[in-house]
């Protein structure tokens, strides 16, 4: 059950309607890290713009510094049972994106990390600023997932060597790979995001819902059956004692201290948050 978003001034986004485009801005100082709460209503939020008739494609950008830094590691530090509802937030949220039957554009700058990931690997089409920076440092936050996003952004062998590192990809480097549609300067990101956009909310309304449900179905799997094993495993991340000397290294500004005694972690395979 989510919490009713009966305070629509608390939300962590905002959303304009014009000319066949939504637009749904990230809105969450200092980073738009989001809570339980804002996942779950930024996954409403994409869905009934799927179901506006006025709408023929979505734009997901974020203000501020960057694009999405992903889960409040701030709230599980303090609430850690919140685990499972957060799972269920970022499932909901990457779900309506990829499952949208509108076409949805992720214009992104600045960090671009774990949810932001998901979202953008759940999109359909990527605009990154020359600023953008792509990573998924769940790795050393106790966690795990966005492995399967970043999949659909990157090759296999790029996508461990970010998980297991936690390093990130700049957007040159992710235009060469082949992860973005365009890199424009920062001051240009909007306006290339719209110009594209526009371009594709002139098309035939009937055809896009068609043209993007061909094409998730020719896909190599099922993005959210991949996405829900992982989330097993973050589960299990946290049952951990590294997982939480990781997130409190995270909150207190400090190096994690890691022992031993973690090393050896039973793996359960399927298992399910």
């Amino acid at each position: 059950m989510t919490e009713p978003l009966h305070n629509v001034r608390a939300l962590p986004f905002r959303i304009e309607r014009a000319g066949g485009i939504g637009e749904l801005v990230i809105d969450k100082p200092p980073v738009n890290a989001l809570d339980t709460r804002g996942w779950h209503a930024l996954a409403e939020a994409i869905d009934a713009l799927g179901r506006d008739d006025s709408v023929n494609v979505i734009v997901l950008r974020g203000a501020g510094r960057g694009f999405c830094a992903g889960v409040d590691i701030k709230e599980l530090a303090a609430y850690p049972e919140r685990i499972v509802a957060v799972n269920a937030g970022n499932y909901a949220t990457f779900r309506a994106v990829h499952r949208n039957p509108k076409p949805v554009i992720a214009a992104v700058h600045g960090f671009v990390l774990g949810g932001g990931i998901g979202i953008c690997g759940a999109a359909d089409v990527i605009v990154a600023s020359e600023c953008a920076r792509f990573g998924v440092p769940e790795i050393d936050r106790g966690a795990m997932g966005g492995g399967a996003h970043l999949q659909r952004m990157f090759g296999v062998q790029k996508v461990r060597a970010m998980y297991f590192t936690g390093e990130m990809v700049d957007a040159a480097e992710a235009y060469r790979l082949g992860a973005v549609e365009r890199v424009v300067p920062r001051e240009q990101l909007r306006d290339a995001a719209m110009d594209l956009a526009r371009r594709i909310a002139a098309k035939s309304p009937a055809m896009l819902q068609l043209a993007k449900e061909a094409l998730n179905g020719v896909e190599d799997g099922d993005l959210e059956d991949k996405y829900r094993w992982e989330q097993g495993f973050t589960l299990q991340a946290y049952m951990t004692n590294d997982s939480s000397e990781a997130r409190a290294a995270f909150v207190e500004k400090r190096d994690a201290r890691f022992d031993a005694g973690d090393a050896n972690v039973e793996v359960q395979p399927g298992a399910r948050a």
